[in-house]
């Protein structure tokens, strides 16, 4: 479902000539090297360009968010979204291998 959503904000910005399109996105991970190559590749990979990669090696995303003016934030860990709404619109994704349940 978010791999939908960023084509859809993709093919928005392709509307529009050069720095003139009104969104702008970015990927912030917790992530660093060499695990940036992954999110990286896999963007490559859905054809889908975005403005800015910031890889926060761990850092707390709120406060980060916060001061970069985001408008709108997901992630699939809930405690990074927990951090995040406090300065953003934010939307937990319940995917991935920290979303799964014991068996």
């Amino acid at each position: 479902m978010i791999k939908q959503f960023l084509a859809a904000l993709h093919r928005v910005q392709t509307d529009f000539l050069g720095d003139e399109s009104p969104l702008r996105t970015a990927l912030i991970t917790a992530r660093s090297a060499p695990s940036h190559e992954r999110a990286i590749r896999t963007l490559r990979d859905w054809n889908i360009n975005i403005d800015e990669a910031l890889f926060l090696g761990g850092m707390p995303k709120g406060a980060f968010l916060k001061a970069f003016g985001a408008d709108l934030f997901f992630d699939d860990q809930q405690g990074h979204c927990d951090s995040a709404r406090e300065h953003v619109a934010t939307g937990h994704v319940p995917y991935g291998v920290a979303n799964e349940r014991p068996a």
